[in-house]
């Protein structure tokens, strides 16, 4: 895809039909963000198991993610958190499980059909304190300094201005807040069969960068105590691979030191007292 609003619909479109199936589950299924040149019966296992989380919700669950990032979360009660791709509400409701009562929970989402299902899922399980917005990651209709954990799943991988999202995340998390954002980063270069293609693309893979890259955006955007919690990679079938690489491009990718990884990333806006001091002691100002 040559732009970025091109990528977006891409993405729109894809998630738009998963969601409006009512038995959709798992990355690459017949309906599925991989597309149906994909045999249904060997998946890229990227999605990992929520069933143990509290607050799980079987039909909120599409099998979209790469991660728990909820688990990692260090979410309080009567925390507000954010879920940027919040999906049908997976993540929302493990968090709303931790945040309580007294919390509040918001999905984020800039697929309609995808807001819609949420939107039931919530009104089914009767929780007030779940809502679900309309809106793109990289210009968020949310106020500043509104959430003290943001969470997202997979997600980040799909923007385009990943830049841009980072820079939106920090805004919206109060100074001392944190996120803990599960998502699949790269160690070497893709091949650019799956580089450029636009299925890989929304299937979580060719809109990945490399995790130094990424971890430099964070930092960019202003971000601190950032770590990985866990990190594990991730392998990509041959029934997968030769839908975009030949026979030998994929041995050639076998043989290189590369890889497609998921990983769950923290980091915390610092505090005012903080921002000030480092603002401080930039370099050439500290004797």
């Amino acid at each position: 895809m040559e732009t970025a609003e091109q990528i977006k619909e891409v993405v729109r479109q894809k998630y738009g039909a998963i969601a409006e199936q009512p038995d959709a589950n798992g990355c690459c299924g017949p309906t599925s963000c991989c597309g149906p040149e994909i045999d249904a019966n060997v998946p890229i296992v990227m999605s990992q198991d929520y069933q143990e989380l509290n607050g799980y919700v079987a039909d909120a669950d599409l099998g979209l993610g790469c991660g728990l990032p909820t688990q990692f979360a260090q979410i309080k009660p009567g925390d507000t958190v954010v879920d940027l791709g919040s999906g049908a509400g997976n993540d929302c409701f493990v968090a709303r499980a931790e945040t309580g009562e007294t919390g509040r929970v918001i999905g984020l989402d800039m697929t309609a059909p995808m807001i819609d299902r949420a939107r039931k899922n919530a009104k089914t399980l009767g929780f007030t304190n779940v809502e679900f917005v309309y809106g793109d990651i990289e210009d968020m209709p949310l106020a500043e300094n509104l959430a003290d954990v943001v969470v997202s799943n997979c997600v980040m991988n799909l923007v385009p201005d990943k830049q841009k999202a980072f820079a939106e995340t920090f805004r919206i998390l109060k100074p001392g807040g944190h996120f803990s954002i599960s998502d699949i980063v790269l160690k070497g270069e893709l091949p650019e069969g799956l580089q450029h293609d636009a299925e890989m693309y929304v299937g979580c893979v060719s809109g990945a960068i490399q995790k130094d890259a990424y971890l430099q955006l964070v930092q960019d955007a202003g971000f601190t105590s950032i770590q990985i919690q866990k990190e594990r990679e991730i392998s990509l079938p041959d029934d997968v691979l030769q839908n975009f690489l030949s026979a030998s491009e994929i041995g050639e990718y076998r043989q290189q030191d590369r890889g497609i990884y998921s990983v769950t990333v923290f980091a915390q806006k610092p505090t005012e007292t903080n921002q000030a001091a480092e603002a401080c002691c930039a370099p050439g100002c500290c004797n």
